[in-house]
């Protein structure tokens, strides 16, 4: 079942002005270690942290509360598996709400996807809820 859907649409060149006025005080308030080091990794900097501040915007959304109610920048971070593929991260408030929003019975799964086409970043998020198999949660 789908918990919740986000999306957002975000101007590299805005992220990469933000970039260039506040620096590592936008970096740190916005973006984990992880995320940090992906983007100076990349050739496109501005374009990946763009990336990453849209998947952050579209998980509030599908976490149903937006950038409110004690939800940190931080508390979301693009991480990606070893093929690459990117995987949203919770912790803190975002990880306690993820927890309240699934049903028993039922763990919670975030997929995201990223895509770019300059001047644009755009990242959609989905929240499943799956089932529990009888041996993980116990039931015979």
């Amino acid at each position: 079942m789908i918990l919740g859907i986000g999306t957002d649409l975000t101007n590299i060149d805005r992220i990469a002005a933000t970039l260039d006025r506040f620096g590592d005080r936008f970096r740190n308030r916005i973006f984990t270690e992880i995320e940090q080091r992906k983007a100076e990794s990349r050739a496109d900097t501005p374009g990946t942290y763009a990336k990453r501040w849209a998947a952050k915007e579209a998980c509030s959304k599908a976490l149903g509360t937006g950038l409110r109610m004690g939800i940190s920048w931080r508390d979301m971070a693009v991480e990606n598996l070893r093929t690459g593929q990117p995987v949203m991260a919770v912790t803190g408030w975002a990880r306690t709400r993820l927890n309240d929003m699934t049903p028993p019975g039922h763990e919670a799964i975030i997929h995201v996807t990223l895509t770019d086409d300059y001047p644009w970043a755009q990242a959609f998020v989905v929240i499943e809820a799956r089932p529990l198999s009888d041996a993980e949660d116990g039931s015979n």
